[in-house]
């Protein structure tokens, strides 16, 4: 499987998303800081403490990545239908069970991974920040980044099968725009809500969306051994 995951890494050039997640992060701080500077000078008050800083933190990582795997899919998988080089992908002498997971590992594994990093990433840069620039009156406690390092852990994992609900769609019409368009409303479903609250912030949905995520991946491709792809 891991020789599989290289070959797509390879194939499909994938090392260049690197940069684009570099921006992704970049622009997510961006967008905190705003948050932040408006939220100080209109003396809301609403983003003054890390815990409320981290909710809409990890909202925005969720959303982004989600959309960022959205776009993998359609390169790694519905593209394979749409032009119908599938067909000669599964020529080689491998399960093609086998070949669709290794795509579909490397779409979730990206997306766990991102969302891990930037979470950790941007926080650590908030924390730096705030200690020279005291934006936010408490200081990040190290018993406090403990108990989040927990929720970014689940967060991600659920996260990560989330990202593959679109893939029914994508599928099902074998278009990468449809695969795009269900990322973007699973992404406002799970980023609805206000101020720091959304309702993808809450465990249960994330679980009961992340199962979903698993078991559409499950029905696309439990009879691909035996399914005319043409």
């Amino acid at each position: 499987m891991l020789k599989l995951i290289q070959l797509e890494i390879h194939k499909n050039k994938l090392t260049g998303i690197l940069k684009a997640f570099a921006i992704v992060i970049l622009c997510i701080l961006g967008i905190m800081l705003l948050i932040i500077y408006d939220d100080r000078s209109a003396n809301g008050g609403e983003f003054n403490t890390f815990p409320k800083i981290f909710g809409i933190l990890y909202a925005l990582v969720k959303a982004a990545f989600i959309i960022f795997a959205s776009v993998l899919l359609g390169r790694l998988v519905i593209n394979e239908y749409k032009n119908n080089t599938i067909t000669v992908l599964f020529m080689y002498p491998i399960p093609r069970k086998k070949l669709m997971m290794a795509k579909i590992l490397i779409v979730f594994l990206f997306t766990l991974i991102s969302i891990i990093l930037s979470d950790v990433v941007i926080i650590a840069a908030l924390a730096g920040m705030n200690s020279f620039v005291h934006f936010i009156p408490e200081q990040l406690e190290m018993s406090m980044l403990l108990s989040q390092l927990t929720r970014i852990g689940t967060d991600a994992v659920c996260a990560a099968g989330i990202a593959l609900i679109p893939l029914y769609f994508g599928m099902r019409n074998k278009s990468v725009s449809a695969t795009i368009v269900a990322s973007v409303l699973v992404t406002c479903f799970v980023s609805a809500g206000t101020g720091d609250f959304q309702i993808g912030n809450l465990l249960g949905v994330s679980i009961v969306l992340g199962l979903l995520g698993a078991c559409i991946v499950y029905l696309a491709i439990r009879n691909i051994e035996t399914e005319d792809i043409a």
